[in-house]
């Protein structure tokens, strides 16, 4: 049913993907079934330049190091015990990524529903960086793994034809690089994630 996009795809410049992987399907293959959600909300990070970026001034370490990766590596890493899970992009040693904010649940609900609660409306189950990996079963196992590989990967999905772009959420200490309009989502989707500057 999904099939992985071409390695080609991850190559565009980096607002350009951001924008562009909304209404694409992020995948994943589990034993008991495939989970899947349309990406509705998404962050760019751009690097040696951007003070909001793990790797401004190209700092390298061992956490950013999957950033001077090619584009279309996974970067996973852990802010207050959840994953957060991005799209490594721009040329290899120019460390650049996109945070995958949000996305909309499209298959696999019941596994959803089982890990972020059934006590919660559906559209809280995704609507964060953090709850939608919880939802997926993405762990910071797959750090360095690529896009195009099963079991974790991006596949085609439908354009969204109205999408909103603003500053970034939650970067408060990063000077002039709060009020970027690096963040892109699907005009009311209901699945974005709440706004807090």
């Amino acid at each position: 049913m999904f099939e992985p996009l071409d390695a080609n795809y991850f190559e565009a410049p980096t607002l350009d993907l951001s924008r562009d992987l909304l209404g694409k399907i992020l995948v994943h293959e589990l034993p008991g079934g495939i989970v899947a959600g349309k990406i509705v909300e998404t962050e760019a990070y751009m690097g040696a330049e951007d003070r909001a970026a793990h790797s401004f001034g190209n700092r390298r370490t061992k956490r950013t190091e999957v950033m001077f990766g090619r584009s279309g590596l996974v970067y996973t890493y852990q802010m207050h015990t959840h994953t957060l899970l991005n799209v490594v992009s721009g040329p290899e040693e120019t460390p650049r990524a996109i945070l995958i904010r949000a996305v909309e649940p499209v298959e696999g609900v019941e596994f959803m529903a089982e890990r972020r609660g059934l006590h919660m409306p559906m559209k809280q189950w995704t609507s964060g960086p953090g709850k939608l990996t919880k939802a997926m079963g993405i762990t910071m196992n797959y750090n360095g793994h690529h896009f195009t590989e099963r079991p974790l990967y991006i596949a085609e999905g439908e354009a969204v034809h109205a999408v909103s772009a603003g500053p970034r959420v939650g970067i408060g200490n990063s000077q002039e690089a709060v009020h970027y309009p690096y963040r892109f989502w699907e005009t009311e989707n209901p699945f974005v994630s709440k706004f807090r500057p």
